[in-house]
């Protein structure tokens, strides 16, 4: 009789999820549920305190401008990476793109973060620049505005974008595309109702990997951004540093884990339906 060892196999990667991804949520719950200590950390009493307070206008308000900034974060990142991931596809020297795209990460996040401070500071480059060809009399403020937030979080997270895009298009057909346009199909046209709808799972996959980090980011809206872009991430960070209110910082942090495992619950369903969708069309053609 074979033994079975797939428990065994699997016990590694069941240990590592406990402790570095169930325990940590299961932490962040109980202290959401908890009593504030205003001397720091937690009294242990039941209290849903914090989750009322989730209903503050403030709090409305910087959740309502974290979404809009995830949104439109991520609406441009994949714009841009679209072509960007195209032309990788179909390049020759696909691997020396790829390269490139990648060279960023060998740069410490948050020393890219302040070379953009550097570039849009009122005695930055831009500034420089634009005063240099006679554009502008006095520096213009670039930072500290929610556009230099969304600015920035492009930037950040375009490589996530890129990556899955140019995967997904380097395994198109691409002898679809001309035969769209040999049926009399514009290039653009052939683009948008062939390729586009074979990537679905791609741009899922890149609206995923920049939306998700976008909506609980930290430390770009508190270094670029002012008044008007305040984040979730942002408000977590003060709470814990000076505010002494670990509950409410937890409840922000559940509610960001709940719209993030939404969205990657959605994504799953996709892919199923989407599988299924395939599965039939190849029962159909046989």
């Amino acid at each position: 009789m074979k033994k079975n060892y797939g428990t065994w196999y699997t016990l590694p990667l069941a240990v590592w999820i406990s402790l570095f991804f169930v325990v940590p949520i299961a932490i962040v719950l109980l202290y959401s549920v908890l009593t504030r200590d205003y001397t720091g950390g937690v009294l242990w009493k039941f209290s849903l305190e914090s989750f009322s307070a989730l209903a503050n206008a403030s709090f409305l308000k910087a959740t309502g401008t974290t979404v809009f900034i995830a949104l439109v974060s991520t609406t441009i990142t994949i714009v841009m990476s679209l072509p960007v991931a195209y032309y990788m596809a179909r390049s020759r020297n696909n691997t020396l793109l790829l390269l490139l795209v990648v060279v960023p990460f060998w740069v410490n996040f948050l020393i890219r973060v302040y070379a953009w401070m550097a570039v849009l500071g009122q005695e930055g480059f831009l500034n420089d620049l634009l005063g240099w060809l006679g554009l502008t009399q006095e520096p213009v403020t670039f930072l500290f505005n929610i556009w230099a937030v969304i600015l920035v979080h492009v930037y950040a997270y375009l490589p996530y974008a890129i990556l899955p895009l140019f995967t997904t298009i380097e395994k198109f057909d691409f002898g679809l595309l001309e035969a769209a346009r040999d049926l009399g199909a514009s290039h653009m046209e052939s683009l948008r109702r062939i390729m586009l709808p074979n990537i679905q799972s791609g741009i899922i996959t890149a609206v995923l990997f920049t939306f998700i980090p976008i909506l609980g980011s930290y430390a770009i809206p508190d270094l670029i951004g002012g008044t008007d872009s305040t984040m979730l991430g942002t408000i977590v960070a003060l709470n814990l540093r000076t505010g002494n209110n670990w509950p409410l910082a937890s409840a922000i942090s559940v509610v960001l884990t709940v719209i993030t495992s939404v969205g990657l619950l959605l994504y799953f369903l996709y892919n199923q339906r989407l599988e299924k969708v395939h599965l039939q069309v190849q029962e159909e053609t046989k």
